[in-house]
């Protein structure tokens, strides 16, 4: 299952693939899923913050994870027993791999789903401006607090289902999410009179660690990759799949920033849905369309987070424990969502720390390490290394501004 930019591991989709009869189309539609999601809302900010020159990253952070993402199809070729990205891990560096590759997917969809609430939180209050609840006793709930408050008491039971079957087929919307958005946001800009008066500056230093990061985030498909490849009836075609994904996923989100930014120049939100015209068709439909996505999504995010806690307690199957896990789960990320509004900045930081890890520098090291430099080219082994350099230095320089930028937002 798929969040966008960011995948939503079912743990079970993990454990037990299809048997491998899924057509090239098919899975090529799957993977375009796994990177159309929420990112593209933040897509001409980030553009925004690193000027127009940073489109040149994106196509890079593109090629990059596209590289990175055949190299988990040539890992998962050296052993018949990978069935998901911890199993690679784990063929690579045993116990701790599989560890250290899990505990990545399970952060990173723990603030993912984070950043869903907060998405929530602001879209509503655009839709529904000045809406407020008196609690009494001086109590007063309103705006984006409200909101993000109301959508985990919305959420809550659906994250009590222990068959996701009915949201897992709702959430395989992300392609058509991302082709209705692209479409309302050209019709506000040529039809509801926004017209492209946006300028934008050509390059901004200052904010290339955010854009990197928000690219990033973008591309976050790589832990759902063994799974689909598993589906595939021919596998040796998965290299194409992928090639076809990230061009037809660059495309789109190269047309949604470029489009935003001309559309808004540096006043471009941290999504574009907030600056659409109110009261229209289009932002309207827009804005319904990013809030489907979180709703029908957040339960197959926190499922592997839960089952892997409950598996921890040895509680897997009482109902009582299943409930209470996930209902923690939810009260914990509305905590943090209202104490961090903050959408890009959150998504910069998962893209920046997280996503790089799990599909830049994993992919290069459990590779080398299964493989071994003998059975590659010089070409090849450099590649991996500049892949892994550059990788740390986007981890550790876009981690220091991302958090530096939520500490001053506060």
């Amino acid at each position: 299952m798929v969040i966008g930019g960011a995948p939503a591991h079912d743990h079970e989709a993990q454990s037990s693939p299809e048997a491998g009869g899924t057509t090239f189309l098919r899975t090529c539609f799957n993977g375009l899923n796994a990177l159309s999601g929420v990112g593209l809302l933040s897509i001409p900010y980030a553009l925004a913050e690193g000027g127009w020159s940073s489109l040149l990253l994106l196509l890079f952070v593109s090629m990059v994870c596209c590289y990175t993402g055949q190299l988990l199809q040539k890992c998962m070729g050296a052993s018949s027993d990978v069935l998901g990205y911890p199993e690679i891990g784990a063929l690579a560096f045993g116990a701790k791999g599989r560890f250290a590759v899990s505990a990545i997917m399970y952060v990173e969809l723990y603030l993912v789903a984070i950043g869903f609430l907060i998405l929530e939180g602001d879209n509503l209050d655009k839709l529904f401006p000045g809406t407020s609840l008196n609690l009494g006793a001086g109590l007063l709930i309103s705006g984006k607090h409200l909101f993000v408050v109301l959508a985990g008491i919305v959420i809550l039971p659906t994250t009590w289902l222990r068959n996701l079957g009915v949201l897992a087929y709702v959430s395989a919307s992300g392609v058509l999410a991302s082709v209705v958005l692209v479409f309302c946001l050209l019709w506000a800009a040529v039809v509801d009179g926004v017209g492209f008066q946006g300028k934008g500056t050509v390059l901004n230093f200052s904010g290339l660690p955010t854009a990197l990061g928000l690219y990033i985030f973008c591309y976050g498909g790589h832990p759902v990759f063994p799974t689909l490849c598993n589906s595939m009836h021919e596998k040796n075609k998965f290299s194409k799949v992928l090639v076809v994904c990230f061009v037809v996923s660059t495309l789109n989100f190269g047309s949604v920033a470029i489009l935003g930014y001309l559309m808004y120049g540096d006043d471009v939100e941290s999504q574009f849905t907030l600056n659409l015209p109110e009261g229209k068709l289009s932002s309207k439909l827009a804005i319904y369309t990013a809030l489907i996505n979180p709703f029908s999504k957040y339960a197959l995010m926190v499922t592997p987070v839960a089952t892997a806690i409950e598996e921890k307690l040895l509680a897997s199957n009482q109902r009582f424990v299943h409930i209470l896990v996930r209902t923690f789960i939810v009260i914990s990320t509305v905590i943090i969502a209202l104490t961090i509004p903050f959408f890009a900045d959150l998504m910069a930081l998962v893209g920046s720390l997280l996503i790089v890890m799990a599909s830049m520098l994993l992919p290069c090291i459990c590779y080398l390490k299964i493989f071994g430099t003998a059975s590659c080219s010089r070409a090849e082994v450099a590649l991996m290394v500049i892949i892994i350099i550059l990788g740390s230095l986007v981890a550790a320089s876009g981690t220091y501004f991302s958090l530096q930028k939520i500490i001053h937002d506060f």
